[in-house]
């Protein structure tokens, strides 16, 4: 095997840190790996991996779905393909979202995540904070989370495993071969998440 393929969707979001980060997270497992931007259908098939970095959760939903990107990420995750969701890209593969200010939102969702998400949980731009967290579950006993328009995840299904909170409120979690984060790791130097989801990766190909 030539190395693993790792696509970041590429239509909004930090998609240069999370490439940057997921370059690095390789480089010190030791794997042979290449990182792309993608946004096509036929770039997201060939992946092994993929993340969904934060944005605008709608416009990143309605642009996704316009090219039929969405259509094949929801193939690929089905068939096992491993996915990071981040902020955005978490409320895109979730089954429910609603907004603490409007209710239930009429975005494109992926519904591959089982979870129900209030968007904007810890209130709007001016309300972006840091906060060391805990990501024990997966042997990440400290990690600065960065919170910016964050959603948080007020519901679970059974098959969803809870890997952090924050003032009891659920910030993270894992799905099978499916990731997400309420926080943004990309922006704090620190890539112990991203070389989780590159282990995730490995051991599935």
């Amino acid at each position: 095997m030539s190395g693993i393929i790792i696509g970041v969707l590429a239509i909004q979001g930090d998609v240069a840190e999370n490439i940057m980060a997921t370059k690095i997270a390789l480089e010190e497992l030791g794997l042979e790996g290449i990182v792309n931007e993608v946004k096509t259908p036929e770039q997201i098939s060939d992946l092994d991996g993929l993340i969904i970095p934060g944005g605008e959760s709608t416009v990143i939903g309605t642009l996704s779905l316009v090219n039929g990107s969405l259509k094949k990420i929801k193939e690929k995750i089905a068939n096992g393909m491993p996915v990071f969701g981040i902020c955005a890209g978490m409320i895109l593969l979730s089954t429910k979202a609603k907004d603490r200010v409007i209710g239930e939102t009429d975005q494109p969702l992926l519904d591959l995540l089982d979870v129900t998400i209030e968007r904007n949980a810890f209130g709007r731009q001016k309300d972006s904070f840091e906060s060391e967290i805990s990501i024990d579950k997966i042997g990440i006993p400290k990690f600065q989370g960065i919170f910016i328009r964050a959603p948080s995840i007020i519901e679970t299904g059974k098959n969803v495993e809870v890997l952090s909170k924050f003032n009891e409120k659920i910030i993270a979690v894992k799905q099978g071969n499916i990731i997400g984060t309420s926080f943004h790791p990309e922006l704090t130097g620190d890539i112990s998440l991203h070389k989780y989801f590159v282990n995730v990766i490995k051991n599935k190909n």
